[in-house]
């Protein structure tokens, strides 16, 4: 089972994430802010990976610490579950539609952290989220994921499509990306013979 958990301690918040990428898409998510919670439940449930991610953060300043923080954590936690990554398929692309909206999310892990974001949100809040902390988070993840990551809208607008949407094609290029391939066996895929993962 590729599973890890990681604390996260600072001044601002105080975060645990715990994934396992062989799960159902099971899910407890916690971070004090209502729509990021909706969001990772979308994340678990459609990349099958099991994330469980309890957060106190500094929410009477704002949601910005405890959204970053919560996409470094459980960017964190997905690298180390990882391992080596032997056998994973590597690459992933996903398109999920949402009523009117369109996303594609595009994913190496690469061990090279790489956000691309095309995107963009018409009104500042989402619930109790603002929404420009969406990107945010996607660059949290990938930084810590250490994780090549394209994330665009292709059409669409209402704002909650379009949020759901990005989280979902996110969840599905994941699942797929973190895959075990049976024709790879044990063989980590690059010519390099490492990518950047645990020795």
């Amino acid at each position: 089972m590729r599973t890890a958990t990681v604390s996260r301690r600072t001044a601002e918040t105080a975060i645990t994430a715990s994934v396992n990428l062989d799960g159902t898409g099971r899910y407890r998510n916690a971070t004090g802010i209502g729509f990021l919670d909706h969001m990772l439940d979308q994340l678990s449930r459609h990349s099958l990976i099991d994330i469980d991610v309890t957060a106190e953060g500094d929410l009477h300043i704002d949601s910005h610490h405890t959204t970053e923080d919560t996409g470094l954590a459980l960017g964190q936690a997905v690298h180390e579950a990882l391992g080596d990554r032997r056998g994973i398929a590597r690459y992933g692309t996903a398109y999920a539609p949402m009523d009117e909206a369109l996303s594609r999310v595009s994913i190496d892990i690469s061990g090279r952290p790489y956000l691309v974001w095309r995107s963009a949100f018409t009104q500042a809040r989402l619930g109790d989220l603002d929404t420009e902390l969406v990107e945010h988070f996607f660059l949290s993840f990938a930084q810590k994921a250490e994780i090549t990551l394209h994330a665009e809208t292709l059409h669409g607008h209402n704002n909650h499509h379009i949020c759901e949407g990005l989280f979902k094609a996110l969840a599905r290029a994941l699942r797929e990306a973190v895959a075990l391939d049976p024709r790879k066996g044990d063989a980590i895929p690059s010519t390099k013979g490492t990518l950047g993962g645990q020795p």
